[in-house]
């Protein structure tokens, strides 16, 4: 029975340290992007100064 309330203890300490995870990645803005990655691979790249040269 003590094993069982070991195991409920470690888990709630384990919880609330990925939510406190998921919290400061939110306000870090870890989860801001203006497009998808789905979305962004549409777009064309800029070309750089050296491509130009290369051209």
């Amino acid at each position: 029975m003590s094993a069982l309330f070991i195991l409920i203890i470690v888990s709630l300490i384990v919880a609330v340290g990925f939510l406190s995870a998921f919290i400061w990645s939110v306000k870090n803005g870890q989860f801001d992007g203006n497009h998808s990655p789905s979305i962004r691979m549409l777009f064309d790249d800029k070309i750089s100064e050296s491509k130009k040269d290369k051209l």
